[in-house]
């Protein structure tokens, strides 16, 4: 007895005319959400490779100081620069197969800590001109150059006496 309306819909619930409107709705819909979800990978990309490239120099201003530190010469700060150099090339090279990031050393000059004594330290300093050779092209041209930084820098001291 009931089994006839089972399966019923009544007439107003019908989807026969509803779906030639809602052709086409989903090609709409990812128009509007794929640039914002696109921007939000691009970007979380674009500051990954920036942690990245920052903590690429970080290290390599700490093994180009424990290089000052392990040789004895007089060009310490030579040594470090050359070791720092040789982690930090995966960076980019300009024209000439130079290094973009620069490393210079300074030192040795007295230590600032601990007071009154006469030890001397050696700084070697990493710089990357982020601003001018960014990893990953900027989306939205100078409107992103505000969230990014003019220059990536790292520098390690070590105590050589």
């Amino acid at each position: 007895m009931y089994k006839k309306y089972k399966y019923a819909v009544p007439s107003a619930m019908r989807t026969e005319g509803k779906n030639f409107a809602q052709r086409g709705i989903a090609a709409i819909e990812f128009a509007l959400v794929f640039p914002v979800f696109f921007m939000l990978l691009y970007g979380i990309i674009t500051y990954v490779l920036i942690f990245l490239a920052q903590q690429s120099l970080a290290l390599a201003a700490e093994e180009g100081a424990r290089a000052a530190l392990r040789y004895t010469t007089a060009d310490r700060g030579v040594i470090g620069c050359s070791t720092a150099t040789q982690l930090i090339k995966w960076l980019g090279t300009d024209s000439g197969g130079n290094p973009i990031a620069t490393c210079t050393p300074v030192g040795p000059v007295a230590c600032a800590l601990p007071v009154g004594t006469s030890a001397q330290c050696i700084t070697v300093r990493v710089v990357y001109p982020y601003s001018s050779k960014p990893l990953v092209p900027l989306l939205l041209g100078s409107l992103m150059s505000v969230a990014i930084p003019n220059k990536l820098a790292s520098s390690a001291t070590v105590q050589i006496n």
